[in-house]
Order: structure tokens, then sequence, then C-alpha cells
């Protein structure tokens, strides 16, 4: 089978005018073999407002402390961006099918933190499922949810660690993270155009790559294991997909 390119198209870049859906079309067009994960953390904040339910941010990271927000969480991850991608993905032409990691026990996650409530850390990526839709010619679009192996029910994943897990056991092409930044910047806010992994992990420890740029550096460095190259390009900029495949264009490789 075809090795895979995996990309992680972000939530903060929805509706913004990217033009990720129309590339990923483009290239399963011209033989590719793609896969996606996708946020869709705005959304799900968005639903939160309108049911009146309060959102809680502890080091960076939604606090899933409750059931009532979990099932918000997995009903817009799984239901609505999810659907909304793959229809997107068909309305152009492109075949797809979309999934979560539930389904399968594609993501096998375990509560990461008492204080983040029911927000898991991937344990165990069981490939199948994305190998078989692979193999049918499809698109797998898989949205960020594990099925919790401990608590025995679903559980929300961040999707940066959950892509570059899943690159890993996928064996991807290569990791391409679609976000709202450049790429990754260094102490006097230069673009890193390329980064080694021993430079990249340099970074997260004094400090200069923070915040939510942390985990998709991280995801990363965990799909290099396979993956011979991943990058952090801005999915703001018209074609950016197609572009960074093609070495045409901007953001940060690791590798």
């Amino acid at each position: 089978m075809k090795k895979p390119i995996l990309v992680k198209i972000g939530g903060s870049t929805f509706g913004s005018g990217d033009t990720a859906i129309e590339d990923l079309v483009t290239l399963q067009k011209e033989g590719r073999s793609l896969v996606v994960v996708h946020g869709g953390a705005n959304v799900v904040t968005e639903w939160l407002s309108r049911l009146g339910i309060a959102t809680k941010i502890v080091d960076g990271l939604r606090a899933t402390t409750d059931l009532q927000t979990l099932q918000v969480v997995v009903a817009v991850l799984c239901g609505a961006v999810n659907k909304k991608i793959v229809a997107d993905i068909q309305s152009r032409g492109g075949q797809a099918m979309g999934l979560s990691g539930i389904d399968g026990r594609l993501i096998e996650a375990k509560v990461k933190n008492e204080q983040l409530g029911y927000m898991g850390e991937v344990v165990k990526i069981n490939p199948e499922p994305v190998e078989t839709l692979l193999k049918e010619g499809y698109i797998p679009v898989v949205a960020p949810s594990g099925f919790g192996v401990e608590e025995a029910m679903p559980l929300n994943v961040n999707a940066d660690p959950a892509a570059g897990a899943l690159a890993a056991a996928l064996g991807a092409e290569r990791l391409i993270l679609l976000t709202d930044v450049v790429g990754v910047m260094d102490g006097a806010g230069e673009l890193w155009h390329r980064l080694s992994p021993g430079e990249a992990r340099s970074l997260i420890a004094s400090g200069v790559v923070a915040g939510g740029m942390i985990p998709k550096v991280e995801a990363c460095l965990t799909a290099l294991a396979t993956v011979p190259i991943t990058q952090i390009v801005d999915g703001r900029t018209p074609h950016a997909l197609v572009e960074a495949i093609a070495g045409k264009g901007s953001g940060t490789i690791i590798a």
C-alpha cells in the first residue's frame, strides 16, 4: 500500500478562506494517498457558549471536567465538524469517509491529568480502520476523540498528538500540520525554516516554543519515529498544502 500523507487541519483555520479541502481533492485526484486528522476547538467553544456551559482552560488545554461538556465535545467533533469536512471533500469530487478515534479503537487513550477531567493522552494507535479505508480509495477523516481503555468510554484528545501518533503508526510519507501561524518562530520573532529534532527539543526546553506550538512540535517529534519529514504550515495561505508537498511553500520543516 502506498504510504499516505497525513494532514492535520486545525480548527482555527476553519472558515478563514483556507483551501485545504480543495487541495486535498486535487491531491487525491493526482493519485496521492491521504489521511486527515482535524481539530475544531473553536466550534466546540461556540457550541458550549450556546448551551451556557463555561469553557475551562488548564495549562492551555480545554478541561473536559464533566460529562455534559464531554458529550458536547464528542457530538461536535465527531458529528458536526467531521461530517462537514467529509461533505466538503465529496462536494468537490473527492472520496472521503469520516470516523473518530473511538471507532475500531483507532486511538486508545487514558486520562492525562485529573485536573483536565475527561481529557485523554494517546497510549496506542490501532491503524487498521484507516488502512482499510485507504485501500478502498477513501480519504479517512479522523475526529480527535479516543477510546478510554481504563474508563471504557470516549475521551477528548488533542488533535496534534493524535495526528503525530497516527502518522507514526502508519509510517506516513510525511506529516503536515496546517495551522493559523506561519511556523515555528525563534526568540527574535523570525521564522525557523528547518529544524532538527534536537533543535526542536531545545526550543521547547528553553521556552522559545511555548503555548499551543508545543503540542505541534511534539507531534512532529513523535511522527519522526517512522516518518521522514514533518511540516508546520500556515493553512491560511492559499494552496498551502499543495505547495508544501511540492517543496515550494513556507513554514517550518522538522526532519
